[in-house]
């Protein structure tokens, strides 16, 4: 009894985390002459797919650039946070734990503050409204938290395996790629995720650094639409709908890996 009891209050506490999805959900299966009922209708009893229609039209170019901003991101992040989680696990340089402090500080510094300074810095470069722009900004969300993911994942490697490597004739770039990189595979799981998530809901770098430029990611995308079509709330909610699918169908996918990977180094032998 007591079980049943904790399972209805889970499942009723899931129920009202989940409706803000629902509702978004049925909103953009809604007719325009249907939005302003009062009361609403729960739901959508005489559905349209004009909204999506609308979104397959217009928004396609914005879900395009915020698919090569996260996927290079992703690259980014793990090419730079790998190796350095691998030095600072195994390899044991001077200075290792001040890095390590660093690294957890810098995850504290506000967005804007290092938005302005991305601005100042592209403005002398010219890499304003730019992709590859936003994908290194991007990545310095990603990549402290990466370095500690991998640290701490790759510490719980045996140095057993390590030594072996070492003896067949593997030198350290060799034994982290055949090696630590192929056990590691969770920790990257993880990493590209976030990675990808943070990139992909993006708007503070966004708005401050591509904003008004040629390739504009979703979040701008949205932005922009809700500016210039704030009463056509089905296409409104129809492009948040199918924003929001890519990442959803990751996690899901990635879930097993990423639980493997957040909890890697909490136990030791």
């Amino acid at each position: 009894m007591k079980a049943r009891w904790k399972t209805a209050v889970g499942v009723l506490l899931t129920a009202v985390m989940l409706f803000p999805v629902y509702w978004m959900i049925n909103v953009s299966l809604t007719r325009d002459q249907d939005m302003r009922k009062s009361p609403p209708d729960l739901l959508p009893l005489h559905g349209t797919l004009t909204g999506y229609r609308t979104v397959l039209h217009e928004q396609l170019p914005y879900l395009g650039t915020s698919l090569v901003i996260g996927l290079g991101t992703v690259v980014l992040t793990v090419a730079l946070s790998a190796p350095a989680g691998y030095a600072l696990a195994k390899l044991r340089p001077r200075g290792g734990g001040v890095l390590s402090f660093v690294l957890l500080a810098a995850q504290m510094i506000p967005g804007i503050i290092m938005a302005m300074g991305f601005y100042a810095i592209y403005l002398q470069l010219g890499l304003l409204q730019s992709v590859p722009g936003l994908i290194v900004a991007d990545s310095t969300l990603a990549v402290p938290f990466a370095v500690l993911i991998f640290t701490a994942f790759m510490s719980g490697i045996p140095g057993e395996l390590l030594q072996a490597a070492q003896v067949d004739g593997a030198r350290t770039l060799r034994t982290f790629w055949s090696v630590v990189l192929p056990m590691s595979r969770n920790a990257v799981v993880t990493v590209s995720l976030f990675a990808f998530l943070w990139s992909w809901s993006d708007f503070v770098f966004a708005s401050t650094l591509d904003g008004g430029g040629a390739h504009e990611p979703i979040t701008l995308g949205i932005y922009h639409y809700i500016g210039n079509n704030n009463q056509q709330w089905n296409a409104i909610m129809a492009t948040a709908v199918v924003a929001s699918l890519p990442a959803a169908v990751i996690l899901v996918l990635a879930q097993r890996y990423v639980a493997a990977g957040v909890a890697a180094g909490a136990v030791k032998d």
